[in-house]
């Protein structure tokens, strides 16, 4: 979810966006390096991922097998893509053109577009009444306040002796805390937590040893048996529990339920993670250059996602279909990867990637001028 060398049209390859903070530097400032395509490949895998969830959303109730395929999808689409911004965040210490990126990429844009999505909202759903409410992230939202808060504490977990098992009982504790309340989505950014941890701790030999011929081999029936057991748990489970918004207690089950499923689901979550990252494609694809604008997709697609529900696109009889779940995958795939090219990121770059030079002092930024660092074991 960052700027690379975009074939065709280049974009400024000093500008970065969500998922990227910092673009990877040499010893000499000036000099950037060239980008991985395996990484924006799997930026562009898991946002796809992302939008074909969203377009299975109102499909469960009449297939088995399309609420199996969400469960599976749901398990590890967004840990995936949280991992992947926790990698990019190994650099962040708090600099000042940091905390510029920190606020101008990630918390001015959470603004606009909460504010746009309730004016939305309120129009698109006939609510005029819907509140405004900036503590209160709306629909895809919360992944920018979430993103927010974890970049922010990416230093404290630098510091911390053993920072995945603090995480993991970070997210223990907060699935058995009914009375933290809604406020930033609260549930979601520390039951989350984890696999952003985990992406600051790796390293580029780790994501090698993920594509390794026995590791691609492995995945492919740990992936079978993914798909069977979504497809045995889908009338024996809430499907609340994936979105990890709510408390045990809130979900009407008890509190030990909370820290085992808290448990399972970062396992299963990271295991199928690395089915996936297995198989990203290492090589330039015809979608790499597409892995540079996933939070354009990311954050515009919802737009379409809820105005579908609203307007009843899915009320027609051939949706209900085999051929017809077929189509509104292969929508929701089309629909996500044209909101991430460059055409579309030219129109949108005011919203999502607001210039906001006007609001810092330069001279802080000025006196900036250290590279960030390489990586998560060169800070430590």
């Amino acid at each position: 979810m960052l700027h690379v060398r975009n074939q065709g049209a280049p974009l400024p390859a000093a500008r970065a966006t969500v998922a990227d903070p910092t673009p990877a530097v040499t010893d000499a400032p000036s000099e950037v390096k060239p980008r991985d395509p395996y990484f924006d490949n799997a930026k562009y895998l898991a946002i796809v991922l992302v939008a074909v969830g969203h377009a299975w959303t109102p499909l469960r109730d009449d297939s088995r097998a399309a609420s199996a395929l969400y469960l599976f999808v749901y398990t590890f689409h967004m840990p995936a893509f949280i991992l992947l911004a926790g990698y990019f965040s190994r650099g962040f210490t708090g600099r000042p053109a940091q905390l510029k990126r920190l606020i101008s990429g990630i918390g001015v844009p959470y603004v606009i577009f909460e504010v746009a999505y309730i004016l939305f909202k309120r129009w698109g759903d006939d609510d005029p009444d819907y509140p405004f409410s900036i503590l209160d992230p709306y629909y895809v939202t919360w992944f920018l306040i979430a993103l927010f808060v974890w970049r922010f504490t990416s230093p404290v977990w630098r510091i911390v002796r053993w920072p995945l098992p603090v995480a993991l009982g970070v997210a223990a504790v907060a699935a058995v805390s009914p009375h933290l309340g809604d406020d930033l989505n609260i549930q979601r950014v520390l039951q989350f937590l984890p696999f952003f941890v985990l992406g600051l701790l790796l390293r580029g030999e780790h994501f090698a040893r993920v594509r390794r011929p026995e590791v691609r081999a492995a995945a492919v029936p740990v992936l079978v048996a993914a798909l069977a057991t979504a497809y045995w748990v889908v009338p024996r489970v809430d499907h609340s529990w994936f979105y990890r918004t709510h408390s045990a207690q809130e979900m009407g089950a008890p509190w030990w339920a909370g820290v085992t499923t808290t448990f399972a689901l970062t396992g299963c979550g990271l295991a199928l993670t690395l089915c996936f990252l297995a198989w990203v494609p290492a090589r330039r694809t015809w979608f790499t250059s597409l892995g540079a604008g996933t939070i354009y997709g990311y954050l515009l697609h919802g737009f379409i996602a809820k105005g579908s529900r609203w307007w009843d696109w899915y009320a027609a009889d051939w949706v209900n279909s085999p051929a017809g779940r077929v189509v509104v995958t292969l929508i929701g795939a089309a629909v996500i990867t044209v909101l991430c090219t460059a055409p579309v990121r030219r129109v949108f770059r005011f919203l999502v990637e607001p210039s906001m030079d006007w609001a810092f002092r330069q001279e802080a930024l000025r006196a900036d001028h250290h590279p960030a660092p390489s990586g998560w074991s060169k800070a430590r």
